[in-house]
């Protein structure tokens, strides 16, 4: 008999839909009941390619004896934190706060009225791994309920006071370079030099932090920096984290050098990454870098995208049962498809009879093909081909196996990641159909992720629901300024100014000068939090401080640029001395005191100025590409195009720094000397 959640539409909470666990979904009918009855309520937060989710829905919310307990004791709540961030944001800084670390699943014990008393992750069955087992974790906290409610209600408001103190911190600092230098050394500090990534293990790919360094290297003109995000690029890409033969990415890497990953991919991962390796490409000019851009956004549009353009969440780390199952090899499968080419793809790929992991093979590169093509005395050229065809053969064997589980939920905020994505990834190999995902990315957002006037954060199966949060509205206004930079349509840029609007309106901590992650009009929970770090995400704060700072430049709106600066004051002080959670911050930093150069490139007929341009890295620069002459005309009230002119047969290029423009520049010898 199914419990309530197969009323839902979340992937993840359905997974849970046969559960003997009464499970309810968050809401009214919950909520109300908890009080009414006077019973604690189990929150239980996950998502849908989440491992250690799977393995704690089938160890305990799968055993009868524990159902059984759950129903008589608790009202047994599941969320999907891909659906309900706000909520996730809460309990997983409580867990923090009282375990020093957070994660999924998340099991959190609450009062009627929603305040934590006692919080964890995964729990085992049994009392195993230095864990409480969960079957007598639910007993004795339901004991606790009944015969010592003083001692529970005491540890809830202990918990929810030093929530709402950590929440309010905010220490306001002038923005200037030390900030910058002081944010690089601390973050080169705990870098690893030698496989590249940050820390040991496990391993996340901090995409905004390699940002940043790429960014500092220019302005200091330390080549170290930037040496050691292209090293980290490569290393990642050469790895298991990275799939070989289908492109994208996985969650992260198991140990410090890349080879074994958490194999789910995840949709934001996929988009954050392109535009490092787009920077990279610009620097270095490394053809792989190019190659992984390509290879990851064409898994995007293969597998992660829908009929009506937008773009799913997530692949499962599990197929058929087992992590990573779809993804790995036995020799012998690959001697077997690959015949007398299998010599030299084995050892490319560090394939060998034992395997290195688990007695499979995850395909991971740590030679040259150089030093391939030495030892098997052939041309490069020959050897990068038989690879080449090698990969297609396995790849196609590799479809007919059964195929992780795909969570098709389309959400507002990271399908606005993936059209920057697309966008970076179009400026810097011409792919036309990178572009017009993007541009059906926004389509579907206009037309199935708005309402009266405001997002909507999710949407499946034809239904869009829930109130759209921060990230929604920071990453979206964020996309439509990067598109409108190659597309430059005044209704993105109006789009863009109305939401950015909205924003302020609905979501401004006035006091603190930064943003709150729920509107004004939201759902009120036991708490408004903010998100000020980045995580998994770039902080929605964060973004909005760079969107705001573009905006005011495209705009001349001052009150963009004093919503911007700001904001990066009340949290510039802690972005340098803690620069891992403020990578995305101090971008927009840099760009704020490089002061951002204006760039527009009118009638791009000229492909070797175009070519220059989009291929240079200026991470600095607001560049518009102007094809029309309409589009001009539309945009000429504005100050960034004012006194702009459209010549038919000829390309022009204007630069602005500082309210001082340039004559327009006609030749790339002129181009050179300003950019």
């Amino acid at each position: 008999m199914p419990n309530n959640l197969i009323k839902e539409s979340s992937p993840y909470l359905l997974q849970h839909a046969g559960n003997p666990v009464q499970w309810y979904a968050w809401g009214e009918d919950a909520l109300t009941r908890a009080k009414s009855e006077n019973k604690p309520i189990f929150l239980s937060i996950g998502y849908s390619a989440c491992h250690w989710c799977h393995v704690m829905a089938h160890e305990s919310f799968e055993n009868e004896e524990i159902a059984k307990t759950m129903n008589e004791n608790f009202i047994n709540i599941k969320v999907d934190r891909e659906e309900r961030p706000d909520i996730d944001d809460i309990y997983q800084k409580v867990c923090q706060m009282t375990t020093g670390s957070g994660g999924w699943p998340l099991s959190v014990f609450l009062t009627p009225d929603q305040r934590p008393f006692y919080v964890g992750t995964y729990f085992p069955p049994l009392d195993n791994y230095g864990r409480p087992g969960f079957g007598s974790l639910v007993l004795q906290l339901a004991q606790a309920w009944k015969e010592k409610p003083n001692d529970v209600e005491q540890a809830a408001d202990n918990l929810v006071n030093t929530l709402r103190n950590t929440e309010s911190v905010s220490t306001h600092s002038k923005l200037e370079r030390s900030l910058l230098d002081e944010a690089a050394v601390n973050l080169l500090s705990i870098a690893d030099m030698t496989n590249g990534g940050f820390g040991q293990a496990p391993k996340f790919p901090n995409a905004s932090n390699l940002s940043f360094l790429l960014r500092y290297s220019k302005l200091s003109g330390i080549t170290k920096f930037q040496e050691f995000v292209f090293k980290t690029l490569t290393k990642m890409a050469n790895g298991g984290m990275y799939d070989q033969l289908g492109g994208g990415f996985h969650r992260y890497s198991t140990d410090s050098r890349w080879l074994v990953p958490h194999f789910e991919k995840m949709l934001y991962d996929n988009a954050l990454l392109p535009p490092v390796y787009a920077e990279a490409y610009q620097i270095s000019k490394d053809p792989r870098y190019l190659e992984v851009i390509k290879d990851t956004l064409n898994y995007v549009l293969n597998q992660m995208t829908s009929a009506e353009g937008g773009f799913y969440s997530a692949e499962d780390a599990d197929s058929d049962g087992e992590e990573g199952k779809f993804y790995v090899w036995k020799k012998r499968e690959i001697q077997e498809i690959l015949g007398k080419d299998s010599e030299i793809f084995c050892l490319y790929y560090d394939i060998t009879d034992g395997g290195n992991f688990e007695g499979n093979t995850i395909l991971y590169n740590s030679i040259n093909l150089s030093t391939i093509a030495f030892h098997f005395g052939k041309p490069e050229s020959e050897i990068e081909q038989i690879i080449k065809q090698s990969k297609e053969k396995l790849y196609a064997a590799r479809s007919k196996r059964i195929r992780p589980g795909r969570d098709d939920k389309i959400m507002t905020s990271w399908n606005s990641l993936m059209i920057t994505a697309f966008v970076k990834g179009y400026r810097v190999t011409g792919k036309l159909d990178f572009l017009n995902a993007a541009t059906n990315c926004i389509s579907f957002i206009e037309t199935r992720l708005t309402k009266n006037g405001e997002l909507l954060h999710t949407h499946k199966d034809g239904v869009s629901k829930l109130q759209a949060y921060l990230d929604d509205y920071a990453y979206f206004v964020n996309a439509l300024l990067d598109y409108f930079e190659v597309k430059p349509s005044k209704k993105y840029l109006d789009l863009a100014i109305y939401y950015a609007n909205y924003l302020i309106d609905h979501f401004l901590d006035a006091e603190h000068k930064n943003f709150f992650f729920t509107a004004d009009n939201h759902e009120k929970l036991i708490i408004r939090t903010k998100s000020l770090y980045d995580l998994s995400l770039p902080s929605g704060n964060s973004v909005a401080a760079g969107m705001m700072l573009r905006l005011y430049h495209m705009t001349n709106e001052k009150k963009f640029l004093d919503v911007s600066v700001q904001l990066m004051e009340s949290v510039a002080l802690a972005a340098a001395e803690n620069p891992f959670g403020f990578g995305q911050l101090l971008n927009t930093l840099f760009m704020y005191l490089q002061k951002p150069i204006e760039i527009t490139l009118v009638n791009p007929v000229d492909s070797q100025i175009s070519d220059y341009l989009l291929k240079k890295f200026i991470p600095e620069a607001m560049m518009v590409i102007i094809y029309q002459k309409n589009d001009l005309e539309q945009l000429s009230n504005l100050q960034f195009f004012t006194g702009k002119e459209f010549v038919n047969d000829k390309t022009r290029v204007y630069v602005c720094k500082d309210f001082t423009c340039s004559l327009p520049l006609e030749t790339l010898s002129d181009i050179e000397k300003l950019v």
